[in-house]
């Protein structure tokens, strides 16, 4: 449990806490590099593969596919320019909600998760399609973010299944997103 809280504060210090001031030229790695080294990006994609992996059965997979459509639309409309109000506090308000989540500890319904994810997707999406760099390809680009995304909630599933096999009772899911939640909370009030 500490292990965890320390790897989290660690990534906290180490890395910038948004992908949005993140500016290279390119293409799939630019994209890919965009959710992969935004900090409350990755927090929110790792709490979506974990709590996939805490409602279980099916959710394993449609969680994070919900995530990764919804994114998909939010990053359509931040390339067409088309402007979404309060983005960088709804990526915060996930990386929060989310980590909530996963530290009260309570079976979710399955459509309400979905639900909240493809919102959350939309304003992840959105930065993503704003911030692509002109020089990019545009499909390349999107490609890169969607693979990025993709990683990252094989990482939290695989992250879950790991904890759940190792402690049956949730202290690591729930303090994880304790951990999370109190980061997410750190952004908000910082934007």
């Amino acid at each position: 449990m500490r292990l965890i809280s320390l790897v989290f504060l660690t990534l906290f210090f180490a890395l910038p806490i948004q992908a949005h001031e993140l500016h290279s030229s390119g293409g799939f790695i630019s994209g890919f590099n965009h959710p992969v080294l935004g900090f409350d990006h990755m927090l929110a994609m790792i709490c979506v593969g974990l709590l996939s992996t805490r409602l279980g059965d099916r959710a394993i997979w449609t969680v994070p596919t919900v995530f990764v459509l919804f994114m998909l639309i939010g990053g359509i409309i931040g390339l067409l320019a088309i402007p979404i109000p309060f983005v960088e506090i709804g990526i915060a308000t996930s990386v929060l909600l989310l980590g909530l989540a996963l530290a009260i500890d309570k079976r979710l319904p399955q459509l309400l998760v979905m639900g909240f994810v493809a919102l959350f997707a939309i304003f992840h999406g959105h930065a993503h399609g704003v911030e692509m760099p002109q020089l990019a390809d545009p499909a390349l680009y999107v490609l890169g973010f969607i693979f990025g995304t993709a990683s990252i909630h094989i990482v939290g599933v695989l992250l879950g299944m790991a904890m759940q096999q190792k402690d049956p009772q949730h202290r690591l899911i729930r303090s994880s997103g304790g951990v999370i939640a109190l980061i997410g909370g750190y952004i908000l009030v910082s934007i």
